[in-house]
C-alpha cells in the first residue's frame, strides 16, 4: 500500500498541518479524527490495515488530517469564544487547503467523502452540511451531532452553526438543501453497545427526514461498543457495498 507524508503552514491555522495519504486511485476518503487525536489515529488503530485490500485494489484513496479538537472544545483553559473561532479556523483548513490538496491528488472530478468516529462524527457531518458543493458524502459512526455535548455550557451562534442538530432544522437555502439531498452518501452507523448513544444517530435522522434529505441510518447490536473494533467492522462493509 502506497503511503505518502505530506504537510505544509496553514495560513487558516497558523501552524504547520500534517496530512498522510494512502493509495494511488478510487474515491477520496477524508478521514477526521476522534477527540484530540492526530492524522496517524487511524494507522495506529490498524484502520488502514483493515482497508487495505480497497485501497490496493484502486477503489479508495484515504486521506486522513489532524484535529485541533484540543486547541478549542477540548481545551479547558480556553473561553467557549475563542474555542468557537478556532473551531471556523479549522473548517476554513478543510474546505480552502484540504479539499484543493485532495483534487490535486486526484482530480477536480474525483468523488469526496468525509469520515470520522466519535467527535470526528460530529466534525464529518458538519464539514459535509455546511459545504456539500466541495464534499460528495459523509460516513458518520458513532457520533452525536449535538455540539453542546462538548461546549461544556458555552453557546452562541457559532456554535449553532457548528451543531447539526441546531442549524440543520433552521436551513431554508434551497441551493444547500438541494446539494445535500443529491448525495448519494449520507451513512450514520452506530453501535447499541457501552458508550455509544443509538438515540443520537436515530433523532439526527429524523431531522434529515423532516427535511426531505435521503440518508441511512444503521443501528448495530449490543454487542458493538464505542470503540475501534466497532469502526474497523463497519467502514469495510459500506466501502464493500455501497461504493
Amino acid at each position: 500500500m502506497k503511503r505518502e507524508l505530506n504537510s505544509w503552514f496553514s495560513p487558516a491555522l497558523q501552524k504547520d498541518m500534517p496530512i498522510v495519504t494512502y493509495g494511488d486511485y478510487g474515491f477520496a476518503l477524508l478521514f477526521v479524527p476522534t477527540a484530540a487525536a492526530d492524522y496517524l489515529e487511524y494507522e495506529r488503530f490498524q484502520m488502514m490495515e483493515t482497508l487495505a485490500p480497497y485501497i490496493n485494489a484502486g477503489k479508495v484513496k484515504v486521506f486522513s488530517i489532524n484535529s485541533i479538537n484540543n486547541e478549542s472544545w477540548l481545551n479547558d483553559d480556553m473561553a467557549g469564544e475563542h474555542k468557537a473561532i478556532r473551531h471556523n479556523q479549522f473548517n476554513e483548513y478543510v474546505f480552502n487547503e484540504v479539499i484543493p490538496f485532495i483534487k490535486n491528488s486526484t482530480s477536480n472530478e474525483t468523488e469526496i467523502i468525509v469520515s470520522g468516529a466519535s467527535f470526528g462524527a460530529l466534525h464529518s457531518m458538519n464539514l459535509f452540511l455546511k459545504r456539500p458543493d466541495l464534499i460528495n458524502g459523509v460516513i458518520a459512526m458513532s457520533g452525536v451531532y449535538d455540539l453542546t455535548e462538548y461546549s461544556k455550557g458555552f453557546w452562541d451562534e457559532q456554535v449553532y452553526f457548528n451543531s447539526p442538530m441546531h442549524h440543520m432544522g433552521n436551513l431554508t437555502d434551497h441551493n444547500i438543501l438541494e446539494q445535500i439531498r443529491n448525495s448519494r452518501h449520507i451513512h450514520i452507523l452506530t453501535g447499541s453497545g457501552a458508550y455509544e448513544d443509538p438515540n443520537a444517530a436515530r433523532d439526527f435522522a429524523g431531522l434529515l427526514y423532516s427535511k426531505g434529505i435521503n440518508y441511512e441510518l444503521d443501528v448495530w447490536g449490543e454487542e458493538w461498543k464505542h470503540d475501534w473494533p466497532t469502526w474497523r467492522a463497519m467502514l469495510p462493509v459500506y466501502l464493500e457495498t455501497r461504493f
